[in-house]
């Protein structure tokens, strides 16, 4: 997306130095790592608002087992470091209106609710962790992308604007994410499976969308 500071972090390093010593990380390293576990951590409990409740009683064993963990590294990091863990908060649908209703009053059918759901709470998670990472991203872009994606996934089903449709389909390949993490604790998850396929749904129907 061509956002500055990008780089600011490296990738590779943290992840080899978490590996072996995670004290080793600097104080920028450090921030970053909290930051983007703590954001993994608590995204479950959000996005189950935006589905329905017999879906986050499905998600919510191996949410709450990934949230623990998540947040036991987090303070052992941020312990190390001499850091403060903030927790992010992440939109409920009571948080938006699309033409003065709920979000979710004009969404049909489970894998709708679903792209809303992650359309809008991976745009935040995004914010949260690439400010953690240092990455600079403009403000009145997030608020362009705000408005659109509940527009396109809620409203008027209007078309996104070139720049946010690649900004969304960059963050439906968290398909790999899921996949990675559902091997990584052995959850076995079939909530997850799905949840893996819808996202590389969705990702392949942006990357070929022409509707701008």
């Amino acid at each position: 997306m061509d956002f500055d500071d990008a780089d600011a972090v490296d990738g590779d390093g943290v992840t080899a130095a978490l590996r072996t010593d995670p004290a080793t990380l600097s104080n920028r390293e450090a921030e970053s790592v909290v930051g983007v576990l703590v954001g993994d951590a608590v995204f479950a409990e959000p996005f189950c608002e935006w589905m329905p409740t017999w879906y986050e009683l499905g998600l919510w064993p191996a949410a709450r087992l990934l949230e623990r963990r998540l947040r036991g590294v987090a303070r052992e990091v941020a312990a190390t470091a001499g850091l403060t863990v903030a927790l992010p908060r992440f939109p409920r649908p009571r948080d938006a209106l699309v033409a003065g209703r709920s979000p979710l009053a004009g969404v049909t059918g489970l894998r709708e609710r679903f792209a809303l759901a992650a359309a809008v709470t991976h745009l935040e998670w995004f914010a949260h962790a690439a400010a953690a990472d240092g990455v600079a991203v403009p403000r009145d872009f997030l608020a362009r992308a705000r408005r659109e994606t509940l527009d396109h996934y809620a409203g008027s089903r209007g078309p996104l604007s070139p720049r946010v449709r690649r900004f969304q389909r960059l963050l439906f390949t968290d398909g790999d994410w899921v996949r990675a993490v559902d091997d990584a604790y052995g959850l076995d998850s079939w909530v997850f499976g799905r949840w893996a396929r819808w996202l590389d749904a969705e990702r392949d129907r942006l990357a070929v969308a022409t509707d701008d």
